[in-house]
């Protein structure tokens, strides 16, 4: 099937394309860029040195007539403009960035400050979370991506939500990231020398994975606002995200482990941890893993709950493949079977 990557550019974008070059289905027809038409990619990425690519400018009915299955990951405020010229001409999208993710466009407004997409568009999108939304995904023509901290902290709260065991108002997530996840357009706050051998808090209260977090919670049941609070940490990849709950009912550390155990059970790329043992950010760098550890304390009847993944592969571009993967029928691994690189 041939597929394009329009915003290749992008960290996510050139790892969704190492991923779509090893894939035994896909073939790469065309990459394409809004600002670096006729530049080689690897003049721009020189990890790419042999993979012979020029970026095309964007034009959406050439797009169309090369390819099969468009993946887009463009900065917020682009997707909506372009993706719905590409599902008219007959495309299918995997939308990266948020613009389809949240349901009431004046949400999206509110929290992204760019003007929505078309509202039918937007309804028409599925919310690619592969492993609570896999029937939706299979009949789509648009996915829309999750953002990378809603990946992870999603994952790691659906099975105390959907099994209503914690008090929803109790919920508080405590997210850290590495710095790839602030893109390569070079800024002060993701500038070396702001950024090593330091821990910073950042849009507090104001993070615009808010509004994310809490539709999907609202669609499992839980109508409570959260709180939720992003760091940044002095790496390149990984998020973890720790939660915390408490619970509303009888618990125990192995009631708690029995209760992931049969929501993920089968599922290729969550990985739940030995009872006692909790993973780190290294421990998924490179793979489409989430690996997830429990605990519960009986003295202050609190789960928690440690989630991590890689910010460019489980919480972007691996999503994305094993989300258009499913799209087009295929084993939702297919492509994806990498151990992570350790150290």
């Amino acid at each position: 099937m041939k597929v394009a990557v329009i915003g290749v550019t992008g960290y996510g974008g050139a790892e969704l394309l190492r991923l779509l070059l090893a894939h035994p289905q896909f073939s790469v027809a065309a990459v394409y860029t809004s600002s670096q038409e006729g530049q080689r990619l690897d003049e721009i990425y020189p990890h790419l040195a042999g993979v012979n690519r020029t970026l095309e400018a964007i034009d959406a009915e050439v797009i169309a007539k090369q390819t099969d299955l468009v993946f887009t990951a463009t900065p917020s405020g682009v997707s909506s403009q372009l993706v719905p010229h590409l599902l008219e001409a007959g495309c299918r999208v995997v939308d990266l960035s948020g613009d389809f993710r949240l349901k009431e466009t004046e949400l999206y407004e509110h929290w992204y400050g760019y003007g929505a997409a078309p509202k039918g568009w937007v309804d028409e999108g599925v919310y690619g979370l592969t492993e609570w939304e896999r029937e939706e995904i299979q009949d789509a023509c648009l996915v829309a991506n999750p953002g990378c901290y809603p990946t992870a902290t999603l994952l790691g709260l659906a099975p105390l939500v959907q099994e209503g065991v914690v008090e929803p108002a109790s919920i508080i997530i405590d997210a850290k990231s590495g710095v790839s996840g602030a893109g390569r357009t070079p800024s002060l706050g993701n500038h070396y020398g702001e950024v090593n051998e330091n821990l910073k808090i950042y849009k507090v209260n104001a993070h615009q994975h808010i509004p994310e977090i809490e539709q999907m919670l609202q669609k499992w049941g839980d109508e409570e606002p959260i709180t939720f609070s992003t760091h940044l940490v002095p790496m390149t990849r990984g998020i973890m995200a720790t939660i915390y709950a408490t619970v509303n009912q009888e618990m125990t550390a192995e009631r708690l482990w029995q209760l992931y155990a049969h929501y993920y059970a089968g599922e290729p790329f969550i990985r739940l941890r030995r009872a006692g043992t909790f993973p780190a950010t290294k421990e998924v760098t490179g793979s489409n893993y989430c690996d997830l550890g429990l605990a519960y304390d009986e003295r202050t009847g609190r789960i928690t709950v440690v989630s991590v993944i890689d910010n460019l592969m489980k919480g972007a571009a691996g999503q994305a493949v094993q989300n258009a993967n499913l799209m087009c029928g295929w084993d939702e691994a297919l492509g994806l079977n990498f151990t992570p690189i350790y150290p």
